[in-house]
């Protein structure tokens, strides 16, 4: 999964009033940070609402499943949304719980929220469900022969525009550029970074031995590097460059280089070692390319959207332009590659550049071999509903 977990680095650039013109050609390359939409339309189509009010008994598994783990992840979720409208009553009421069971965990959530259904415009209740995780790899802070291939800093070059600023009805659009003249105009695609066209000599943040790896670190979003010395440091997400994301996986299936249901990344890194001279276009692909900083190694797991630390397979990534962040949400779907149930509450604590649709999921694994091989292979068919505090329903219909 593309991981943009979006913590801005730069400032509101007062000059973006003089570009006003020319903002609209590049909305393509805007994000939009959470501010789910209730109700959606357009011109030619009737009003889609993206929710259905629902009951507990809907949930699969629902008086059965264990909440506790759940529980550690909603407090994470609390700690940055507790004081905002909706949610200042059900966190208060949440620090007043110690030590609780499953069945007081369960009276909690269903007598502090409403289930609500999530549908897709077509009406349906199935969407993707896919994996993510914190990958390891190799690396150094100095380029050597082994190591290579450049984890970049943001660039000091890249813009991030608020549109907001210039169109109130814009608000919660982001464009990314650089300037060229007086002109802003598209950052540079990954071809153009990969081929030292973008001045980011002396970003270089870390060296690493393998293209594809880094690569995927940058489709995670965050990672280990292990040092010569057998050190561990973190890195996360810092920026992107406003190009959107396109699969790899997808490319080589167009390709013929496996079907549909074999992609996955596992395959996809094997067909890279059979094919080393086809490697870099492949890669070029994909404009997208994201930034990193380092972060503390005191932090027990990477930091999501939410801007909270992640919890290993407790954490969902979602399209927050339907499911609020911070949100809990009763995931129905089955385990990689097999038909076992797995339903479980979950947190929306993350997006993802690949993360578009309303029924579009993407499940945080955790850390290390494992936790990537069950990522790699998740590409699961699955219901969600989204539990919102009681008194903060979504006004359907309106």
């Amino acid at each position: 999964m593309f991981y943009i977990n979006h913590f801005s680095l730069f400032p509101r650039f007062s000059w973006a009033r003089r570009a006003a013109p020319l903002l609209l050609v590049f909305l393509a390359a805007c994000t939009a940070p959470p501010k789910p939409p209730v109700v959606l339309a357009t011109a030619d189509t009737a009003p889609y609402t993206p929710f259905a009010v629902s009951k507990w008994e809907m949930l699969p598994d629902w008086q059965t499943i264990d909440l506790r783990q759940t529980w550690a992840a909603f407090w994470q979720s609390c700690s940055a949304l507790k004081n905002k409208p909706g949610w200042q009553s059900i966190c208060a009421r949440a620090y007043e719980l110690t030590q609780p069971d499953n069945n007081s965990l369960r009276a909690f959530f269903e007598e502090g929220f409403t289930p609500y259904q999530v549908f897709n415009p077509d009406g349906s209740s199935q969407g993707l469900i896919t994996g993510y995780y914190e990958p390891k790899l190799a690396g150094s802070r100095v380029k050597t022969a082994r190591f290579r291939y450049p984890l970049y800093a943001a660039p000091d070059d890249l813009l991030a525009i608020d549109l907001g600023d210039v169109y109130p009805q814009l608000k919660d659009l982001r464009l990314r550029g650089r300037l060229q003249g007086n002109r802003i105009v598209p950052y540079y695609k990954r071809s153009e970074i990969d081929n030292g066209k973008a001045p980011l000599q002396g970003r270089e943040l870390f060296w690493v031995d393998n293209a594809v790896d880094l690569f995927f670190l940058q489709i995670q979003g965050s990672g280990r590097i292990e040092l010569p010395d057998g050190s561990l440091v973190k890195v996360g997400y810092a920026e992107q460059n406003g190009h959107p994301y396109t699969s790899i996986g997808k490319k080589l299936v167009e390709m013929g280089a496996f079907k549909l249901e074999e992609s996955s990344m596992q395959n996809i890194k094997l067909w890279a070692q059979k094919n080393p001279e086809k490697l870099d276009s492949l890669l070029e692909f994909n404009p997208s390319y994201v930034f990193f900083r380092e972060l503390p190694n005191e932090l027990p797991a990477p930091l999501g959207a939410l801007g909270v630390p992640l919890t290993n397979e407790y954490s969902l990534a979602v399209d927050a332009r339907t499911i609020p962040l911070g949100a809990p949400v009763f995931l129905a779907t089955t385990y990689p590659n097999t038909v076992e149930p797995l339903n479980r509450l979950m947190l929306a604590q993350d997006t993802g550049g690949a993360i578009r649709g309303a029924v579009r999921g993407d499940f945080f694994w955790g850390f290390g071999e494992q936790a990537g091989n069950q990522a790699g292979r998740m590409k699961q068919s699955g219901q969600m509903w989204v539990l919102f505090p009681k008194g903060a329903e979504p006004a359907l219909g309106q």
